[in-house]
């Protein structure tokens, strides 16, 4: 069982910060976002003993000082000190000006409008103070007007509006009114804008809140745990799937004189985000908005009668945010590990992404006590409290974006954290490699509320209200589509071998994985249908809410650090880097099988061949069997080569700076947690590796020195030989484990959103949430029906993995 202490990480502590950070609002952007900015780089500097310079270490992006802050890390001279500073980057986001939303008469005047606010009742004490704090809308919608008649479509999924043209629907010129849930909401104006509607709204419907709603007997929220029915769910409406980050510079980083675009990932209509109060005002409007064909219920198409007309003015501008961060050096320059989480949030965002910062900021209390003991990770850390992840995964994306290069050459795995805690049940994702790391650690951490259970039984915890799956949904009320999709989740999580799904996007991960090409993961407590209803992105997601619903103890928070912070310690301090390639390569059969079985149904007039990807793909796999035997036996050969070197060690006596025999017996104390040496006398460190570099040629002059008379070799010079091979071994080993992911990445990247790069995985094109496997392939049948364009990139991904295969298998 890992521990970073007796005390770390705590409850206790996690409930002091939720406190401290989700009592506030902290918009992208706004000046509170800056406060806890660096109010985060304050925590650095005091828990990793970093000395407070008397300039702030603000950069702007692009500057100097911000790119030498990230690229010394792993140059020959980097500080052997932990450093900490803020980027600042300059999207363009947009803050609302002025929306309305009413029913217009016949004599063209309002016959009602809708208040458009949230109520914040003064039960819970911060969502009164702050209820008008930040208006209901859609983070980088339109601004404009839109007058039509109102049509519901469902979900806005692609089938649900395939449904309304089946039934012959008109939406050119029409008010589209669609419930959340099922895609990413910017999608589903994606849809609506493509078939001519005029405006979209979209509003939280009870029946996606499972069992725990008003007509089930439950009080709404705050006098009880079903849906406040003032809420809104504000959230950005960008085209998450073709790109995301600023709009303006696709594909490079938002500097403050970078030279923009119009961008082609945000709305061309306005949108506005509405309650459930207002939207069932407005779907009386409209008769029979479903219709009984071929005993099925489907969408009707059916306009309103009234006109309704939405007004959304935005203020779109360039708009400094800031990401603080943070790195502690390791052993080896060019290995690192990053770390993070999401600061900004709608409102005051206990759960999104507050939860996360808390669990993040009891991670730096823990590696600081490491640090304060001594400890010294083999590998770098970065630690990073991303900004504006809200509007489209800003922050993050423009950091990979400016960093690209050295992401590309050093960064071993990204762990992300987002929301911790918003419900009952446990979950991750991530890299099939990571998959194995991932139940691992979730078996060493207990669980946050049941004795003798571990995190990983957590993935099948239910909410605190009534009983199992079976019981719920035979006796209650629950809506038929919410269920299917409910129980279609469950069935897809139960199937997995490792129980660890692919991620699709929607948070921090995605310009590492599926830009870059880096092993990435995410976790944390998700709602389930009888949690307390989870108010995503409203006044409601607020502190009163967590502490009386979602982790009353905030023994999740303290589980979730518990295991991120154990699966990166495993990360960044064993020799051989914990990732399994083979699970991986396993899965791409079962990626391809996922794709043959789409073909009955399209019925083609020719079927694609994927026989030069059957090869590929053992091609990869064979060579994934020969790279577990290699880091195997380069392990035990390390350890062998290092048994031998101790044995040998000479007692010279020279000083540390004359002799750097002294440097490499403390870096290998060090690296199996020998006393760490006195470093107070240097501010610069070299990579173990070219210490080792340096001593191959040591060891050779050593041969020849008129010292040792001919045929004389001192003991210690085999010893040091044998590890240097060892290490180098060690070294080649990691560097095919981390360049696995690397494999999948594709300078052309996906079809139509070319930003994607990774032929592995990716946001489903109209899914945004989603992951799709072998998206360009997949696509190519499931959206364009395309046998032609099928085979290309069958055979593109081919070509790809029989050159990753050739990579492994080069010596």
């Amino acid at each position: 069982m890992f521990f970073f202490g007796r005390t770390i990480p705590s409850a206790e502590s996690a409930l002091a910060a939720s406190r401290a950070y989700a009592t506030h609002p902290h918009l992208a952007g706004s000046s509170e976002d800056f406060q806890d900015a660096k109010i985060i780089l304050k925590l650095f500097q005091d828990e990793f003993g970093i000395t407070s310079p008397e300039s702030p270490p603000i950069f702007p992006a692009g500057s100097h000082q911000s790119r030498h802050a990230t690229l010394k890390l792993t140059s020959l001279l980097r500080s052997r000190k932990p450093s900490a500073w803020v980027d600042i980057y300059y999207p363009v986001l947009n803050t609302p000006l002025d929306r309305s939303l009413e029913i217009i008469g016949n004599d063209g005047r309002a016959t009602w409008s809708a208040d458009l606010v949230e109520d914040g009742d003064p039960l819970d004490e911060e969502a009164h103070k702050y209820k008008d704090a930040v208006p209901t809308w859609h983070g980088l919608s339109k601004g404009g007007t839109a007058e039509g008649q109102l049509v519901y479509a469902n979900y806005g999924a692609q089938e649900d509006y395939a449904s309304l043209v089946e039934a012959g629907a008109d939406l050119t010129g029409k008010i589209v009114i669609v419930r959340y849930g099922g895609i990413f909401r910017g999608l589903k104006i994606k849809g609506a804008e493509e078939l001519g509607a005029a405006g979209v709204l979209i509003y939280s419907d009870p029946r996606d809140d499972g069992y725990v709603t008003v007509e089930n007997g439950y009080a709404p929220y705050p006098a009880g745990p079903a849906r406040n029915p003032t809420s809104v769910q504000r959230g950005s409406v960008q085209y998450l799937s073709l790109y995301p980050g600023d709009p303006t510079t696709p594909g490079y980083p938002a500097y403050e004189n970078s030279t923009r675009t119009e961008g082609s990932n945000i709305p061309g209509i306005p949108s506005l985000p509405i309650s459930w109060q207002n939207a069932e005002r407005l779907l009386e409007e409209i008769d029979n908005p479903h219709q009984e064909r071929d005993i099925l219920k489907s969408l009707s198409g059916k306009p309103s009668s009234a006109t309704i007309k939405l007004v959304n003015n935005v203020d779109n501008k360039v708009t400094p945010i800031w990401n603080a961060m943070a790195s502690i050096p390791g052993h080896i320059r060019n290995e690192v590990v990053v770390i993070g989480c999401h600061r900004d949030a709608w409102v005051m965002g206990a759960a999104d992404p507050t939860s996360g910062t808390v669990s993040l900021h009891e991670i730096i209390r823990g590696f600081g006590a490491l640090l304060k003991n001594g400890w010294k990770p083999l590998r770098t850390v970065v630690i990073a409290s991303w900004d504006a992840e809200e509007y489209g995964l800003v922050g993050s994306t423009e950091w990979g974006e400016d960093f690209s290069k050295w992401i590309s050459d050093h960064v071993v795995s990204y762990i992300n954290v987002d929301v911790s805690v918003a419900g009952s049940r446990w979950g991750a994702g991530g890299s099939p490699s990571l998959a194995h790391l991932i139940k691992r650690t979730a078996l060493d951490v207990a669980h946050p509320t049941i004795a003798g259970k571990t995190l990983w039984d957590a993935r099948d915890d239910e909410g605190p209200f009534t009983g199992t799956d079976e019981e719920i949904f035979n006796t209650r009320e629950v809506d038929e589509t919410y269920l299917n999709m409910y129980l279609a989740d469950k069935k897809e999580r139960h199937a997995s071998q490792t129980g660890i799904p692919a991620l699709g996007s929607g948070s921090d991960y995605t310009v590492f994985l599926q830009r870059l090409g880096v092993a990435s993961t995410d976790q944390g407590f998700g709602f389930t249908p009888t949690d307390a209803v989870y108010h995503y992105h409203s006044v409601y997601d607020s502190q009163r809410w967590q502490e009386t619903y979602a982790d009353p103890g905030f023994q999740r928070h303290a589980a979730v650090a518990q295991h991120l912070g154990l699966m990166a310690l495993r990360l960044i301090d064993s020799i051989v880097i914990p990732l399994n390639t083979t699970q991986y390569a396993l899965e791409l059969s079962e990626y391809l099988a996922k794709v043959e079985s789409l073909t009955p149904d399209l019925h083609l007039a020719a079927k694609p061949d994927f026989s030069s990807l059957h090869d590929a793909i053992h091609r990869v796999q064979t060579a994934s069997f020969d790279l577990d035997k290699e880091k195997v036996e380069a392990e035990e050969e390390f350890e062998k080569a290092l048994k031998k070197l101790r044995a040998s060690l000479p007692g010279h006596k020279c000083t540390r700076r004359r002799n750097p025999w002294t440097r490499l017996t403390a870096w290998i104390k060090e690296t199996f947690r020998a006393s760490p040496h006195d470093t107070s006398s240097h501010d610069v460190d070299v990579e173990a590796g070219d210490w080792l570099e340096y001593y191959k040629d040591i060891s050779t002059a050593e041969l020849h020195h008129p010292h040792h008379p001919h045929g004389h070799i001192p003991r210690w010079i085999p010893s040091i030989r044998r590890f240097i091979k060892a290490a180098k071994r060690v070294s080649a080993a990691n560097k095919q484990l981390i360049n696995f992911e690397r494999g999948f990445i594709s300078e052309d990247g996906i079809k139509d959103r070319e930003w994607y790069k990774h032929l592995g995985v990716a946001p489903g094109k109209w899914l945004g949430y989603g992951a799709t496997t072998f998206p360009a392939l997949t696509e190519s049948l499931s959206i364009e029906k395309n046998t032609t364009l099928a085979d290309y990139e069958a055979g593109r991904l081919a070509e790809l993995l029989v050159k990753l295969a050739d990579g492994m298998s080069s010596k």
